[in-house]
């Protein structure tokens, strides 16, 4: 019997939370549902979008919480991150991100960016400057700087354009969960919460998709 009534009232407590969640983040309030979806890369996943800038210093602050967010996700779940250009003059940072990335050094060198740019006060303006970067990773600095310039890079950058556009995205970092739900820390309260916005609407996006979406 008392085992009855302790499974009862973990039943209890449990719905108790999912309800206080449902009821604490609120759609039009802590996120946005964008009036066109986004296709993700992934259909079968859940995408979840971060929109950042190298420059932008509370981006340099939540990537290590946005890390730390990443490997904690189960298989069903994927990051999936696009950089900002707001103007001409953020084109060597992003020009540089997407050069990472078709290196195939970007877990390396993320983070490492951010840190050269924040901590170390040194600039990456330059094709030059990215390639010399890339250089203390292994990359033949030949390689790099052509990459860099490369087609394949300049048509990344207009589909990160594309994206950010696409997703309404008034600032940085904000964050778009399955191509559809907009999440910014004005709105959530701050870097933590918009992380723990974006728990509830995967799991939002995970229910929908079994048939099963909550009451709004």
């Amino acid at each position: 019997m008392r085992i009855l009534v302790a499974l009862l009232g973990l039943v209890f407590s449990l719905s108790a939370c999912a309800q206080e969640s449902a009821d604490t983040y609120k759609e039009g309030q802590h996120y946005i549902t964008l009036e066109q979806v986004v296709r993700t890369a992934d259909p079968s996943k859940i995408e979840v979008a971060e929109v950042f800038a190298y420059s932008c210093p509370h981006c340099f602050d939540f990537e290590p919480m946005l890390q730390a967010w990443e490997k904690k996700q189960p298989q069903d779940v994927y990051l999936a991150q696009t950089h900002a250009m707001w103007n001409p003059q953020m084109e060597p940072l992003i020009r540089g991100y997407y050069t990472s990335v078709a290196l195939k050094v970007k877990e390396k060198t993320h983070m490492a960016v951010f840190n050269t740019l924040h901590l170390e006060r040194k600039q990456l303006n330059s094709a030059e400057q990215w390639a010399d970067f890339f250089t203390t990773y292994g990359v033949d600095k030949e390689k790099a700087l052509s990459t860099y310039n490369s087609f394949g890079v300049t048509s990344q950058i207009k589909q990160a354009e594309a994206r950010a556009r696409s997703y309404k995205i008034t600032g940085t970092p904000e964050m778009v969960v399955d191509g559809k739900y907009r999440i910014s820390s004005r709105l959530a309260g701050g870097h933590a919460e918009m992380l723990k916005v974006v728990d509830f609407l995967v799991a939002k996006v995970r229910a929908e998709r079994a048939g099963k979406a909550p009451a709004q």
